[in-house]
């Protein structure tokens, strides 16, 4: 099983490729593609037909995986895009830790 640095919920920004800065949430991550999912960035069309009666289709606009080396996490205390290393915290709890500031969270 591969390990991503990242977690569903953490906020993340895009360090290279056409969606660059661009900051968000992470919706969904896929650890056997080393991929996830950012609310609201390398958004995609899909065609979608109508599946019910009344149902309309078209086009809509969806967010489509992309690698997770391609993204870094936003530390919540100083809000700079991070590397994130490891630390025993409090109760022996594994604890990520901001590169930058040396923040602790979870």
């Amino acid at each position: 099983m591969n390990k991503v640095h990242v977690k569903t919920g953490d906020t993340v920004v895009v360090i290279n490729g056409k969606n660059r800065g661009k900051k968000g949430k992470v919706m969904q991550v896929s650890p056997s593609e080393g991929k996830v999912i950012v609310e609201g960035v390398n958004m995609v069309t899909k065609h979608v037909k109508p599946r019910q009666m009344g149902e309309p289709g078209g086009l809509i606009k969806a967010e489509s995986a992309l690698y997770a080396n391609k993204v870094q996490l936003v530390c919540p205390k100083c809000g700079e895009a991070t590397r994130v290393g490891h630390a025993i915290g409090k109760n022996n709890k594994k604890m990520r830790v901001c590169k930058k500031c040396n923040a602790q969270f979870e």
